[in-house]
């Protein structure tokens, strides 16, 4: 009886046929990568000179490459909601004082989101009472 041959170039699972890999750096990527940087200050320079004759693609380029985009920062409300009360009338409340403009709209939909969360909550506390009175019941009957 023969043993039947093994295929060529087959690997055993998991195992690679190459476990160096590719060298860094001899890749295509690479080589077009160190060449650019070989030449970094001159294209800025061109850059520069671009924006400053006022090619504005040129400007906005450097612009967002180099300067971070400014985010809005909305300022410190106190709202004073009713203590009392559903969680719908507070939601009301946070929407009057958006429409009235004394709340950004940006926060009046952080804090119903927050009121939603706060709902959610409130449920599963209240789920878990009316849980734990069935249970005592249960138990004592």
């Amino acid at each position: 009886m023969t043993e039947p041959k093994k295929k060529r170039g087959s690997w055993k699972p998991g195992q690679s046929g190459n476990p160096a890999g590719r060298p860094p750096g001899v890749g295509e990527v690479s080589k077009l990568r160190a060449g650019i940087a070989a030449h970094v200050p001159e294209l800025l320079a061109a850059m520069m000179r671009k924006a400053l004759e006022g090619d504005v693609g040129a400007a906005r380029l450097l612009l967002e490459r180099a300067i971070a985009p400014l985010k809005g920062v909305e300022q410190a409300v106190a709202l004073q909601l009713p203590n009392a009360g559903t969680l719908t009338a507070k939601a009301t409340a946070v929407l009057n004082a958006a429409a009235a403009g004394d709340l950004a709209p940006g926060q009046a939909a952080q804090l119903i989101a927050a009121l939603g969360t706060l709902a959610k909550i409130s449920e599963v506390d209240e789920l878990a009472a009316r849980i734990a009175a069935l249970e005592a019941q249960h138990g004592n009957a």
